[in-house]
Formats: structure tokens, sequence, C-alpha cells
């Protein structure tokens, strides 16, 4: 056998470790079920033990440590930027994907008339920065209605660009939403837009770490993505890419030393004054983490036993679910639908009854709750999920 073949059939047979091997990893509470890394995700010890580290070297000699910042975070940047496959100076930290984001918003040339498009579908926080600034500039911040459940990714398109007019400046449109969990065919709009001269901008909050991302190959123009949720770094970790033909006009948050003379992209938005960067120089050690941990096993381990879950859960209740139940939807985190029921109500009982972390949506009629399914999640506690599903519907 050639060590190709070799290779191969380990590929094959490779085996994700075990739940309960990986929940020692990390600092979470053992008296809880927690369903929910995607909201803030969470750190495992090596990981939370680098970023402290740093910490601690930074409170040590901190005028020492802020005169080798710079040369720490273009290091630090090479992995990062290798791992979503662009050039490190082409992306910069930033504290979430929400402030990510909103270095774009307020540096976009806004006009009377101009149009942000968008869906019905995307982050509170960020639907409040666009209506905020189109209000104040006069533009329009445009949400089309995409239907739910979902029939197709062409289906997302079509109803996206019935609302693309010669007033459109920019798309804005999350790679992965909060509210459904759905991976959206970014790349499909992408192109489309690239076609037509406008601008697009991806919410990348959940992508990183929980799907693979080539921001080169997805021609994306602005990206802002979360390392603290499903990379697993410390919170306060993120990053936001801009294609370098739209580096120009990108200004920052706050205007500090970055605003030299010779002032890029990444001066503007890196050289902020005194932070604390600790979470931005642990985000190489949590991609050595999932590497050390074969987490692209770990993944199809999560997503197959999510998808057997989620079957289960529909076939219990007899609820059409919102979007097919395959890898092209979803990777790690999931709606399940279940029976109408009060969602504050359904939240409460889930949390102060059972213990279990998780958060609970509500999409038109349907009451959702929204399941994260890390490494560290065990089919133990997927069924204490649905014994509470059964009990408080009953």
């Amino acid at each position: 056998m050639t060590a190709a073949m070799v290779e191969a059939t380990a590929e094959e047979t490779r085996v994700a470790e075990r739940p309960e091997v990986l929940r020692k990893q990390f600092l979470l509470d053992d008296q809880a079920v927690f369903l929910n890394h995607g909201s803030y995700g969470a750190c495992p010890r090596p990981v939370w033990e680098t970023y402290t580290g740093w910490q601690r070297q930074l409170e040590r000699q901190p005028v020492e440590f802020f005169r080798h910042h710079e040369a720490l975070l273009a290091s630090d940047r090479t992995s990062l930027a290798a791992m979503v496959n662009v050039q490190p100076d082409d992306l910069s930290y930033v504290v979430n994907a929400t402030s990510g984001i909103n270095v774009i918003a307020r540096s976009f040339p806004l006009g009377p008339g101009d149009e942000i498009l968008s869906t019905g579908l995307e982050y509170g926080a960020l639907d409040y920065t666009w209506e905020h600034l189109c209000q104040r500039f006069g533009a329009s911040y445009i949400k089309a209605n995409v239907p739910l459940p979902f029939t197709s990714h062409d289906a997302i398109v079509e109803a996206l660009w019935s609302r693309v007019t010669d007033r459109t400046k920019a798309i804005f449109i999350s790679h992965i939403t909060s509210g459904t969990a759905a991976i959206m065919p970014v790349a499909e709009i992408c192109r489309r837009a690239r076609q037509a001269g406008i601008l697009t901008i991806v919410d990348g909050a959940h992508a990183p770490g929980q799907i693979p991302l080539d921001l080169t190959a997805l021609d994306v123009d602005i990206y802002s993505g979360n390392c603290h949720k499903w990379l697993c770094s410390p919170k306060g970790s993120a990053f936001l890419y801009v294609h370098p033909d739209q580096q120009e006009w990108i200004e920052s948050l706050t205007i500090s030393w970055g605003w030299r003379p010779d002032n890029t992209f990444l001066s503007r938005n890196q050289l902020q004054g005194t932070r604390d960067i600790s979470s931005f120089l642990a985000v190489p050690r949590a991609i050595e983490f999932q590497r050390e941990h074969d987490w692209d096993a770990v993944r199809a381990s999560c997503h197959d036993r999510l998808r057997r879950f989620r079957q289960r859960m529909h076939d219990r209740y007899g609820i059409e679910p919102m979007y097919p139940n395959t890898e092209e939807w979803f990777s790690q985190m999931a709606l399940i639908e279940i029976l109408p029921t009060d969602r504050a109500t359904f939240s409460h009982a889930l949390l102060y009854g059972h213990d279990i972390e998780i958060p609970c949506m509500q999409h038109g009629d349907t009451t959702c709750v929204r399941v994260s399914v890390q490494g560290y999640v065990s089919d133990e506690d997927l069924d204490a999920l649905a014994d509470a599903l059964e009990t408080i519907v009953a």
C-alpha cells in the first residue's frame, strides 16, 4: 500500500475525540447543559492560558510590551490570514463582528437616495446600525423579504435580487444568520454583485471555525468575522477584512496614532491607543488547538449528531423544518422547531427548570430553539434537551 493510500485510509477512518474528553478541555460549568456556543463561544484551557499569559507579560513591563505590539500583531495576523486565505495586511483585528461592520457603515459615503440592500434575517444590532446611519444621511435601508421556510439557495438569491435598483450601493448579508442559523448563499450573491458593480459587505459572525472560509475564493469586498465563537478564542477577538481595492475609504471608530501621515486601512484600525490586545494574540493558539484536536473530524461529528437529533425532534413534533436537514444549510448550529408556545415562558423553563442554556426564537407562529453542538456537547446533553422539550410542551 502506498503512502497516499495509507493517508487516505486514515482520513476515512479517523474518529473525532469523544465529547466527554473535549469537555475537560473547556472551563464550562458542569452543572449546566450548555447548548449555546453560538452566542459567545467558549474558550479551551490551553487557549485561555495563552491569553492570560499575554496579559501577565503586558503587566510585567507595559511600556516594553507596547513598544513591540505592532510586530506582535503583524506576526499574529499571519496565522489568521492563512486560515481565511487573504494577505495579512488586508485584515485588522476588531473586538467583535459588530464593531467591524460599524467601521464600514460609519465610513461608507452614504448620500440622499442611496440604498443599502439587506434581508429581514439580519442581526438586530446591525439593523440598528444601518437604520441609524441611513436616516442620518437620507439614505434607505432596504430589507428584502426572504420567505420562511427556505426552499432553496437560488430562491434566497432571487428574493434579494428582486430589490436591487440603480440606487443600490451595497448589499449587506450574513454568512450564517443569527436568528435562523442557516448558511446563506453568499458566494453567488458576491458573484452577481461583482458583475453589477455593487459592494458586498458580509457579517461572518458565526462562520470562522464552523465552516471552511476562503475569502479570496468568495471574492467578497468586506467581511467581518468573530474568532471568539466557533474558533474558540477569547472574548473580544474578531477581524475585519477589506479587499485592497476598497481600503482607501475605510476609516476607523477611533482616530488615534494610526492616522499618521502614511496611514493605511490597517494602521487606522489597528493602532487605537492603549488597549489590551491579549485576546488578539491568543487567536493563533486557538487555531493551533483545533488543528491539534483534528477539528475537521470534530465538526463533522458535531454536524452528524445535530442532523440526527434535529430529524428526531421534527419527527416527534411533526413540524415542517425551516430548512432541509443537510450540511448545505447548517453545520454545528441549527434551529429545531417545536409546537407553538410562549417564547419567554419557554426560555425561562429551559434555563431555570432544566439547567439548559439555549436561545429560543420566534419565527411567525413557530417557536424554535437554536441548538449549538460544539465538540464538548454529548448525546446525553441532547437527550436532556429532548426530555425538557417533552416536559414543557406537554
